[in-house]
């Protein structure tokens, strides 16, 4: 007799899920990203698991990504970023997640506030598992302003698992993040999945499944690096300058500029990969301030 098929529901807190892909791609020894397709497999295969059921009666039935949004005129003004989001839009639509986006507001202060999104996706998990009835919902965050939305979901009969992740990161200002999941969240879901020790343990093991929870990588370009002697600071016209890069780690680096060096953050780096980046490559960028009024690099190009 056939099993009955367990249905999945997948939730995404996008912010959450680009800094965990950021951290990987930048932060981790993998230098990859997380693959949305490989992610959709591992989770098939942790519900049979949890279920103890054969992963073929696993399927996830519905899926959905929300995400606070530049409007179009700021992201025009960095770079590829329209390119890239359209790239990953592309992906999730490949993969069959609806994509739910707000506005980021600004401050008149200037900073970047997300507002909104925790309360429609906390909605929209709870009104999709009582019309669809999951069997399983996976959270995709460590948020502890989920555990409503997680209570009143398991008054439905659905059972929760949160897949949450421990690490440090780098702001594109250059301070030091610690993100780490919510207690009061793991306490109220079925299946805590502790995602950053997961990971760690089975590539160790060369697990296929996490291996394939990777971006495959891309052809890389050749690049020259060039020996590290100092190399004097040039063409500085206003707020434009050039320089050599003499450190790179976990996604930020330091490009020499006398009398400072200047920081910079994967996320100002227009025209490549950060990734592609070497010690010693020539670069031309934009001088601005930070918050606390220090010189940063922004808009870095390889010359």
């Amino acid at each position: 007799m056939q099993e009955k098929l367990v249905r999945i529901g997948v939730f995404y807190d996008g912010n959450y899920f680009l800094q965990v892909s950021n951290y990987y791609a930048y932060g981790h020894q993998r230098k990859r990203r997380i693959s949305i397709s490989g992610l959709h497999e591992f989770i098939r295969e942790q519900v049979a698991e949890e279920e103890n059921v054969d992963p073929r009666f696993c399927r996830i039935v519905d899926a959905h990504y929300f995400r606070g949004r530049l409007n179009a005129y700021e992201a025009s003004q960095r770079g590829d970023t329209l390119y890239w989001d359209r790239v990953f839009d592309d992906i999730l639509m490949s993969e069959g997640v609806t994509t739910h986006y707000l506005p980021v507001r600004t401050t008149p202060e200037g900073y970047k506030q997300e507002r909104g999104i925790d309360v429609w996706l906390a909605l929209e998990a709870f009104e999709q598992a009582f019309y669809k009835r999951f069997d399983v919902l996976v959270l995709i965050s460590s948020d502890g302003d989920y555990v409503p939305m997680v209570r009143k979901v398991n008054t439905l009969g659905t059972r929760i698992m949160a897949l949450t992740w421990e690490f440090e990161y780098t702001t594109d200002n250059g301070q030091r993040m610690t993100t780490r999941p919510s207690q009061d969240l793991l306490a109220e879901v079925t299946y805590p999945m502790a995602m950053h020790g997961i990971i760690d343990q089975r590539i160790a093991q060369n697990d296929t499944t996490i291996n394939r929870l990777f971006v495959q990588p891309d052809q890389k370009r050749n690049v020259v690096v060039h020996d590290e002697d100092e190399v004097d600071v040039h063409n500085q016209v206003g707020g434009h300058g050039e320089g050599e890069i003499m450190s790179l780690k976990n996604g930020y680096g330091f490009i020499k500029f006398p009398p400072n060096n200047l920081f910079f953050h994967f996320t100002n780096v227009i025209d490549t990969d950060f990734n592609e980046l070497h010690v010693g490559d020539r670069v031309e960028f934009e001088i601005e301030k930070d918050d606390e009024g220090n010189d940063v690099a922004k808009s870095v190009k390889l010359l």
